[in-house]
Order: C-alpha cells, then structure tokens, then sequence
C-alpha cells in the first residue's frame, strides 16, 4: 500500500539507501554486534550519501527536504538491525533540538558537520536516579562569569561513546517553583574540561549501540553553548518528545514487518512430519494474526507521520503509538520466535536478535507507563 506521504522520489531515495545499506551495513552488523559498536568510518560513509539530516536546509548541509525521507531512512535502518538507532536520534531527534532552538551562529558551527557524520551528537536526560520524571533532574549548572560550571552524572545515553555534542538537560535554577521552571539546555562538546565519559554500558540487546554513563565534574561550558532561553529546557523537551516517540513507533512498526517476513519464509522453507510448517493450520492462524495487527498498526502510523508532518498536535496520538506499535513487536518478536522452533533460539537466525533488541522500546523515551498517562490525561481523566 503506497503512503499517502511518499511521493516517487521518496520511494527511488528508499531504493538507493537499501542498496547502500546491503553493501555498507548488512555485511558488517555481526561484526559490530561482536564489537559492541559501530565505527566512525559508517557514519561518515552515511553522511557522503546524504543519509544524515537531510531535511535541515542547505545552507547547514541538509538536502532541504521533507521529513518523509527521514521516516524512510529509520525503517531501512531498523530492517538492518535495532542496533541503528543511533542515527535516527542524531538525525531526527537531537539535530531538531538545535536547528529549531539554536542561533544562528551555533547552527552553523555545529550543523554542518552533523551531516557529513564528522560530529555525532546525544541528548542526555536520564540520570542514575532520575528517568521519566524529568523536572527532578539532579545535574546542575551554575553560571560563573563566562562560563557555565556543570556538575552531575547522566546514565542511558544512546551514542555515549561517540557522541561530539551532547545536549545536557540540567537545572540552572535548582530553586525554581515549579521545579520544571529550571531546567535548561547547555550543549557540552567532546573536548571540554571537566567532562569525561563513564562505562560504556552492557545491555542485553542492542549490542552494537553505544551506550554509556557521561560525568561532569566542574565542568567548564562557555556560556554561548545555552541551547535558547534560561528555564526553557523542559518546554523544549516536551515539544520535540512528539517526533522522538514518533521514530520509536515508526522503528517498532519497520521491526515488526521484518520479523514477520522472516518468518513467512522461513515457516515455507522448513518441513515438519514430511510437510512445511507453513502448511499447519495452527502456524497459518498465527501468521494471519500478526499480519492483520501489523497491517492495522501501518494504516494508523501511516496517518499519524502525514499529521505529523503537516505540523499538527498529534501527541495524544503518537502516545498511543508509541505504546502499542512497540508492545506490539514485543509480542510479534515471541510469536516469530517460537514458529521458527529451536532454531530461533540460536544467534544465527535474526529473530534471536530481535527477541533481545525489541523490549527496551518500551522503556525508552518515556515507558509504555508514561504513555497511559499522557493518553488517559489529554482524554479529560
């Protein structure tokens, strides 16, 4: 079914990105799942494609072009494997931050070279003590003179290791009333003193996904990397939160429809009792089920990205999906498992992968929980 968002040249931009993808990723991803990560080289071969923020505008190095090629390039990642998702905050999550808040001068010192995969960023929220409730964050940073002095420790982070630029959620009013009030956002570059990185941490899934606890210790920000206003940072986050729920959806969905043809062709390809599994009446029904949940949950994603895109109010919505899109793989993720036997338990087949790689979807972003209670509460509860 053709998406009402995608024009033909989205759908020859899909062709290319596949292509590249099979030759560059495909080949590799075993490799950086053994290695717990995915080289610098990668992210530099995405950005000569074009395959790094492409809908920032020329003059920053984007290509200039609608959202509906990033939707594209985080369901060919996702095809690949989970441990991608890294670009899709870099591109779709954290770069938004300062396109949409930065001044002119911070864009074009740090845009450009977000796209050639030369500066890799991150956003850092969660604490060791501190996940959803991001208006008791514990980070601090205290203006002095010229600079702003940050001290505080920050757990969970997606592209930890790599990262160039980290957008830093931290209270520079631990006073205010509400706390939320005293939020900011200060951007912390790699090489800046007081800054270190902790362990790169051990998951069970997404293994090639760099992930890593980030320590400031006095460290030292020049007061020109605040990322917009004093006080602002909780609104910010609560703005861009409805595109970075969005991607984890639109990342489940894609997850979703890769294990089921998966399974498709291997339940046709493996005998049983002298016919193929796909001939049981019992792995016909499953199949029929997954598939009509999969294709319910595109024909609702489907609408929701093209809302989404016309900058609407969808976070009702995009909560919704986000919950159910993601639940959804998780149940996919075992039903697909379980039809493809004993082998599915083994780490050569894709399904033993996505087993581990799909559950953190539902923690990440704001958990499932988190998105019961924006739903219940945006319906008057």
């Amino acid at each position: 079914m053709k998406h009402s968002y995608l024009t033909e040249d989205h759908e020859i931009f899909r062709k290319s990105l596949r292509k590249f993808l099979e030759k560059e990723a495909v080949p590799h991803y075993e490799k950086w799942e053994e290695e717990r990560l995915i080289p610098r080289s990668f992210w530099e071969k995405m950005g000569e494609q074009g395959f790094l923020c492409p809908d920032l505008d020329e003059e920053f190095g984007g290509s200039g072009v609608d959202w509906g090629f990033g939707v594209i390039i985080n369901e060919e990642l996702e095809r690949v494997g989970s441990g991608l998702i890294g670009f899709g905050l870099h591109s779709d999550i954290t770069v938004p931050y300062l396109s949409t808040y930065g001044t002119e001068e911070q864009k074009r010192r740090w845009l450009p070279a977000c796209t050639t995969g030369e500066r890799i960023t991150a956003i850092a929220m969660t604490e060791p003590g501190t996940g959803s409730d991001l208006a008791n964050i514990k980070t601090t940073a205290t203006l002095d003179g010229d600079h702003y002095v940050l001290n505080g420790q920050k757990t969970f982070i997606t592209n930890g290791i790599h990262a160039d630029l980290i957008i830093v959620a931290c209270k520079t009013d631990p006073n205010a009333v509400p706390k939320h009030k005293g939020v900011s956002l200060i951007v912390v570059e790699r090489d800046a003193p007081g800054f270190s990185r902790g362990r790169k941490l051990k998951k069970l899934g997404l293994h090639c996904q760099d992930t890593a606890e980030l320590i400031f210790e006095d460290c030292r920000v020049p007061k020109e990397n605040l990322l917009g206003e004093e006080g602002k940072g909780f609104t910010y986050l609560m703005e861009k939160l409805q595109q970075e729920r969005l991607v984890v959806a639109i990342c489940a969905q894609a997850a979703s429809e890769d294990m089921l043809a998966d399974t498709i062709e291997y339940v046709k390809s493996r005998e049983a009792f002298g016919k193929s599994v796909s001939q049981f009446q019992n792995t016909q029904f499953k199949i029929a089920e997954m598939a009509t949940e999969i294709k319910m949950g595109r024909a609702f994603l489907d609408q929701l990205i093209a809302n989404h895109m016309a900058g609407e109010n969808v976070v009702t919505e995009v909560s919704m999906a986000k919950w159910r899109l993601t639940e959804t793989a998780r149940k996919i993720s075992t039903e697909c498992m379980q039809l493809h036997g004993g082998y599915g338990y083994m780490e050569e087949y894709k399904i033993a992968r996505r087993y581990r790689d799909i559950p953190v979807a539902s923690i990440y972003a704001g958990t499932n929980e988190i998105m019961k209670k924006i739903i219940a509460k945006n319906l008057g509860l």
